[in-house]
């Protein structure tokens, strides 16, 4: 089972090197960012589970930078808990309204804000060890298997990836570069034209069965993962 990933944007030394050991030693795998640049240039290489934002950023105010997150359809969906010392209100209103899931006044203890981590976790991802079920499609990502009516499907890595990206988004469509970004990484440089080589790839283990049709073409924008296909 791999580690869920933690992204800590936090500008101060101190406090950002005291989360990641407390969040390793949690189990969790910690990425770090020193401002908004670097955060951005970490959620497109390795698109965390959870961000922990500090609110003061020394180029782009955390809060701008959660807004500009959920404004992009590729990165909306990672959960983010806001880190600060205002603790007003106003403040912890303005920082939801913003797009925070989350709110952790400063000073905090590890334990409460593991404890926020696990129950933001529990609302917006699945299990690592999920078995996801698409009709007679099965995916376990505890054993990486996939199973079609009871018959196990060899895919690739990379294909296993694809697949598992479309199920946990199913029903939207998502561009070839949406999809690099998300499968492949933010910071892997190959052509936009190897999507549809791997989308081929998984459609041939699929179509035995009739299921390469739940990953449909959507003419001029990209990709759709949608049950209508059966």
């Amino acid at each position: 089972m791999s580690a869920r990933k933690i992204l800590v944007v936090e500008d101060e030394a101190a406090i950002r090197d005291m989360l990641v050991f407390n969040l390793g030693r949690a189990g969790y795998e910690v990425l770090s960012a020193g401002d908004a640049t670097e955060a951005r240039s970490a959620i497109a290489d390795r698109h965390p589970d959870v961000i922990l934002m500090d609110w003061m950023l020394p180029d782009v105010s955390g809060l701008e930078l959660t807004r500009q997150l959920k404004r992009d359809a590729g990165t909306r969906e990672i959960p983010v808990i806001m880190l600060t010392a205002r603790g007003q209100e106003d403040d912890r209103v303005a920082g939801l309204e913003g797009g925070a899931d989350d709110y952790v006044t400063k000073p905090f203890s590890s334990r409460e804000l593991n404890a926020r981590i696990r129950a933001l976790l529990r609302r917006t991802k699945p299990a690592e060890d999920a078995v996801m079920a698409v009709g007679g499609l099965s995916l376990d990502s505890a054993s990486h298997r996939v199973t079609i009516e009871g018959d196990e499907i060899q895919l690739g890595p990379t294909e296993y990836r694809l697949l598992l990206f479309f199920i946990q988004h199913a029903e939207r469509v998502y561009s070839r570069s949406q999809i690099l970004d998300r499968v492949w990484g933010g910071n892997v440089y190959v052509e936009e034209r190897t999507v549809d080589v791997h989308i081929r790839r998984l459609r041939k283990a699929l179509a035995a069965h009739g299921y390469d049709k739940l990953i449909q073409t959507v003419r001029g924008a990209g990709y759709r993962f949608s049950v209508s296909g059966l």
